[in-house]
């Protein structure tokens, strides 16, 4: 049975998998609130690496963990970022949520774009943070080369909440990453018109600032906001200073 992970003690908490299509994800539901934060991961992370932002945010969160990642059992074929993205809203439907505020870090913010590019009725708002991968940059090599740079000026925290995560991602994490890397998120984000934020840490190799530029300029209602001191990992420790752009940025929609 999935474990409850994220909801803070003495709070209902709803964890159950969801199927759909052949792939399988795990979600875990609590707190209230009209426009749910829906929280989708990074590339061989899963929903419990976001604890510290999850504390900082008010109202109802919804953390999943996508197929192969975290809790969620290894899909019998890799998903790609469209069909993660058509599992995310399926989700969304069966759960009635029609105003989301999806937070999608590193690979989720791939994810979270096609679901607003894909299925715009549900998505209220979308926050891009740390996103990938960089048109510029679009290769496992050059990606792999960032990330190992990111990593050593990384915390400890983030550094064994990763190594945790990633081994949990199993023997298919290399065809993951491939799927992430072919897929071209600027054709997405050309379809998106709902409000978003872009959050880079200024420390971040895999979202520098011209392509998180790039983004700005083709979503027409989109900001930027750069966290002082911060890496790609900017959601997952110390993330007081993207929790409250998140807060600024939900309260804005209403």
């Amino acid at each position: 049975m999935p474990e409850r992970l994220l909801a803070p003690e003495g709070t209902a908490a709803s964890v159950a998998g969801f199927s759909h299509g052949g792939a399988v994800m795990v979600a875990e539901d609590f707190g209230e609130g009209s426009r749910p934060f829906v929280l989708l991961h990074g590339i061989g992370m899963g929903r419990s690496v976001y604890v510290d932002l999850v504390a900082r945010l008010d109202g109802r969160v919804i953390g999943l963990d996508l197929p192969g990642f975290g809790e969620a059992p290894e899909p019998e074929r890799t998903l790609t970022m469209e069909r993660h993205a058509d599992l995310v809203a399926a989700f969304l439907r069966e759960r009635g949520i029609s105003d989301a505020v999806l937070i999608g870090h590193s690979m989720g913010s791939q994810i979270a774009a096609e679901v607003a590019a894909r299925h715009p009725q549900l998505v209220a708002g979308l926050v891009l943070a740390g996103p990938t991968v960089d048109s510029a940059s679009r290769s496992i090599r050059v990606q792999a080369r960032y990330l190992f740079l990111d990593l050593l000026g990384e915390k400890p925290l983030v550094l064994w909440r990763g190594a945790r995560e990633y081994l949990r991602g199993g023997p298919n994490l290399v065809r993951k990453m491939r799927a992430t890397i072919v897929h071209q998120p600027e054709k997405a984000y050309a379809r998106v018109t709902c409000p978003t934020l872009v959050i880079r840490g200024e420390r971040d190799p895999l979202a520098p600032v011209s392509w998180c530029r790039q983004i700005l300029n083709a979503i027409p209602d989109a900001r930027l906001v750069e966290i002082p001191d911060h890496g790609h990992g900017t959601l997952i420790s110390d993330s007081e200073l993207a929790a409250a752009a998140i807060t600024a940025f939900a309260d804005d929609l209403r």
